[in-house]
């Protein structure tokens, strides 16, 4: 069925298949030949009309400039330089990379006819996007839910689930979120240069008057933390284990908000949908154990514990109420002045 549907990608407003035949976690994009053999040596494939390009006339024909991350260079090289390589003799192109430590992030391509520039391009934006997507994550959109009232709540719930099941496999204080970075996790982005960090701020505030207002229409946003949800099916091989918002008009109002939000982001190429519909109603790490994304670096198997107790014994458990007062675009593992996480930008929510 992949083969069948396989994953689409949209760059520059055009559509792309991808190849899903070496989704391995053993994949390295770096190493990747990310053509097909069939393409000849001395001919570009790709079809180009329509695209809008910044292309330059200059005495040796034409150039065309890219903003580039500095990250994602040695996927454009490629191994041993072979992935650059074929690109040039592919699309008769000289394609300029900057060196290691250069301020300007921009890759210049030089060709003698448009059509093998924005050849080119469309195999950089190609590869560019399919390593993003194998990056970790570093800002997420989040929604604080850290009021005095649930952390109260919550250092309540730990110390009683602490009391009653300390020594359940893999159980232990050291599982806790800290109180004051609680939230909910929109959606998680990839920002590898000042001018992508800036272009995801500047989404978030165009949000507020495009979808915030029209959503909320100048009505504070209350919500009730309660009872429990873990995202696997085994309650006694837990690795997270949420705190639920309580169903009614304000959460589908914040469940409305947090969809249109990963909407909008996911058109601007800013972030990779995961599920259908957002998770608002679990907030991330309003939650007792907190392996979860936020929590540890690498890439290394989350650790399970027995909730199954937990959720036997608090099913219910009121954290208390939250008012949503804002939306941030966050920064991973950090921690701000005020102990939550770095704060890029924030959006204030009617209050």
């Amino acid at each position: 069925m992949e083969v069948l549907r396989p994953q689409l990608i949209w760059i520059d407003n055009r559509c792309y298949r991808k190849n899903p035949l070496k989704d391995s976690k053993a994949f390295n994009p770096e190493n990747e030949d990310f053509f097909d053999s069939e393409f000849s040596s001395t001919a570009y494939n790709d079809e180009v009309c329509g695209l809008d390009v910044d292309i330059e006339e200059t005495s040796k024909g034409f150039r065309l400039k890219m903003e580039v991350p500095s990250a994602y260079y040695k996927f454009i090289i490629g191994k041993k330089g072979e992935t650059r390589a074929r690109l040039q003799v592919e699309t008769h192109t000289q394609i300029h990379i900057p060196k290691v430590g250069d301020k300007q992030e921009v890759i210049v391509i030089e060709g003698h006819d448009k059509k093998g520039i924005i050849s080119a391009k469309t195999r950089i934006d190609v590869i560019i996007d399919s390593a993003r997507q194998r990056q970790q994550f570093t800002h997420f959109l989040s929604i604080p839910i850290n009021s005095d009232e649930v952390v109260m709540g919550f250092e309540d719930f730990k110390l009683k689930v602490l009391k009653i099941f300390d020594g359940d496999r893999g159980l232990d204080s050291s599982l806790f979120q800290n109180p004051k970075k609680l939230h909910l996790t929109v959606g998680t982005l990839v920002l590898l240069s000042a001018k992508e960090i800036e272009k995801a701020s500047s989404l978030l505030h165009a949000c507020k008057a495009e979808l915030v207002e029209p959503i909320l229409r100048g009505q504070r946003l209350e919500v009730q933390v309660k009872g429990l949800e873990y995202m696997n099916d085994d309650p006694g091989a837990v690795d997270v284990l949420y705190a639920k918002i309580e169903p009614g008009e304000a959460c589908e109002r914040l469940q409305l908000l947090a969809d249109r939000l990963v909407d909008r982001f996911t058109s601007a190429d800013l972030m990779q949908r995961e599920y259908d519909r957002v998770k608002a109603t679990y907030p991330s790490g309003t939650s007792v154990p907190k392996v979860d994304h936020n929590s540890r670096r690498g890439n290394k198997l989350r650790e399970s514990f027995d909730a199954s107790g937990i959720l036997k014994k608090f099913p219910d458990f009121n954290f208390g109420s939250q008012h949503i007062s804002s939306i941030h675009l966050s920064e991973r593992f950090s921690t701000g002045q005020d102990e939550y996480y770095e704060c890029v930008t924030s959006v204030p929510l009617p209050s």
